[in-house]
């Protein structure tokens, strides 16, 4: 059963301190009280970690809370403890930095009310610092909940061999019930609220509290650091700094509006740095830098059907929007300000003599084209929009150009600042990337020269590229694929899950971790796949 609840009532009901939900679709948005949604923690760094929790009050406008840290969950030693207050200002959620810790340790943590009850109990990760001989990230993308269980993050909590979850966006969406997916394609019980789409901050922060309720994504918080940034869905679908595909100015409002009620909602219902961009040292093994590709400085997304309108002279058309919009220097996925610390970081990191320099954002930066073959793929009973798509696809790879324009594919002149600026500075780059729903693996090139990697990582539960020409084989649709895209190595169009990458000073491993189903609860995993890059090389090998 569910709750329908409008936005003035959800409004008022925040401002109470009544905005919780105990279990994703379950009405229990106005009784919820204490510790409403777990723990979690993030943005650690040598001495200190982020640590999180939401807590609803019975009575009043602000709770004060109490946390502690310590070596053991018995808490038999208290290591660093302190003091903050949970408000109905920031929809009761509050993140405590824990400092005076050491680094490279594990720590367990917990907050307790004015009564002494206790939060669960959390374990977090500090970075370490000096001479590190190997380190693993865990790493996900595109988790939307109707679509099935987050199987993904229920694998690795369990893990024992990894230090750090990244999760690179997409970690809801922001559709009303019944759209991606339809009501058909809906897991039974894995229900969303508010049932409209999110656009108020009200809404967004209902939808963190759907979202945050789910078991195994509080298990994998609980259980370890994560760091994270927001793609596009946790605003609007494609989203830049003007706006969004899925933004409609004259029924949903001012655009900047909406979107800082999803930047707002998403920093209080997470444990991340009010920093758009950030980079975290992991000793002299890696750097890990976490930029902003969406709302702060992207430009608009090309539109090759918008350019396409009205001209009869197609291979003419197509070489002209190659060489003019697509190739314009003054587009930009991160502006001008933001390029300018990604290279002066990388440049430090190397110049340091840090081994790896690890750029965890949103989108591939590998070139992706579509294959000659699609052209057979279609049948009389194809979507027209997928027709539309793949038609649109193989004029494009005809005239050299890439498939999905809002890519790094999309924006050519700004990854080549990235890349020219990653080879100034002699990095081993490696681009951990997300969004795209399926795994991936490319060699990336300037000019013919190695340039560093780009390691795509599938889905959580989101569908990708096989659900499109459902009849066409994976196995075929991903051959088909990296032989039309020179830069890719390898793909997997069928399966859902993480990627984990193990770095070492020799070498970087990835691992891309292939789930058997997201329709039921399950852990059991359909296979794996492993690449690695040789310290030095920029290639995969």
């Amino acid at each position: 059963m569910t709750l329908g609840i409008d936005r003035r009532t959800l409004l008022k009901a925040g401002a109470l301190g009544l905005g919780a939900l105990a279990a994703p679709g379950a009405a229990q948005l106005l009784v919820a009280r204490g510790f409403t949604h777990d723990v979690a923690s993030g943005e650690p760094g040598h001495y200190k970690v982020m640590l999180w929790t939401r807590y609803v009050p019975a009575a009043g406008d602000s709770a004060r809370l109490s946390y502690q840290v310590s070596r053991t969950p018995d808490f038999a030693a208290i290591l660093a403890s302190g003091e903050t207050v949970a408000e109905a200002e920031r929809d009761w959620c509050v993140k405590p930095v824990a400092e005076g810790l050491a680094p490279g340790g594990w720590y367990y943590y917990r907050f307790r009310d004015s009564a002494g009850r206790s939060s669960p109990v959390g374990r977090t990760r500090t970075l370490p610092n000096g001479a590190v001989e190997r380190f693993a990230l865990g790493v996900f993308s595109c988790a939307n909940l109707p679509f099935g269980h987050f199987n993904a993050y229920a694998h690795a909590a369990a893990r024992r061999d990894v230090d750090l979850m990244l999760h690179l966006g997409d970690y809801l969406y922001e559709y009303p019930r019944g759209t991606y997916p339809g009501a058909a394609a809906a897991l039974p019980g894995r229900i969303i609220e508010p049932a409209g789409e999110t656009v108020a901050l009200a809404d967004y922060r209902m939808r963190y509290a759907a979202y945050r309720s789910d078991p195994d994504l509080q298990q994998l918080h609980r259980m370890f650091p994560m760091v994270m940034m927001w793609d596009d869905h946790e605003s609007a679908n494609d989203s830049w700094e003007g706006g969004a595909q899925n933004h409609q100015p004259e029924t949903e409002g001012d655009w900047q509006v909406r979107k800082a009620a999803a930047m707002r909602a998403c920093r209080e219902w997470l444990p991340v740095s009010e920093e758009p961009w950030r980079h975290y040292r992991i000793g002299d093994l890696a750097t890990l830098f976490r930029p902003e590709t969406r709302l702060t400085a992207r430009s608009q997304p090309l539109s090759l059907d918008r350019f396409l309108q009205g001209r009869t002279d197609i291979p003419r058309a197509l070489a002209e929007f190659r060489d003019g919009p697509w190739r314009d220097p003054a587009r930009t996925m991160l502006g001008a300000e933001q390029e300018a610390w990604l290279a002066r970081g990388l440049r430090h990191s190397a110049g340091d003599g840090v081994k790896w320099q690890l750029l965890g954002q949103q989108v591939l930066m590998g070139t992706v084209a579509v294959a000659p073959e699609a052209a057979g793929w279609l049948r009389p009973e194809t979507d027209e929009r997928v027709r539309r798509a793949v038609n649109a696809g193989l004029a494009a790879a005809r005239a050299g150009l890439p498939f999905n324009l809002d890519m790094w594919d999309g924006y050519p002149a700004a990854r080549e600042r990235l890349l020219r600026a990653a080879r100034d500075a002699d990095a081993n780059l490696i681009v951990l990337s997300g969004d795209s729903h399926n795994g991936w693996a490319f060699d990336l090139d300037l000019g013919g020269a190695a340039a560093g990697v780009d390691l795509g990582v599938q889905s959580v539960t989101s569908p990708g590229f096989e659900s499109f020409l459902p009849w066409v084989d994976p196995a075929e649709l991903a051959r088909a694929t990296v032989a039309a895209s020179p830069q890719l190595k390898w793909a997997d169009t069928s399966r859902r899950g993480y990627l984990t990458l193990a770095l070492s000073p020799e070498r970087a491993t990835a691992e891309w971790l292939l789930l058997d189903t997201v329709r039921r609860r399950s852990t059991r995993l359909a296979g794996r796949h492993q690449m690695s890059v040789a310290h030095g090389t920029n290639r995969l090998g």
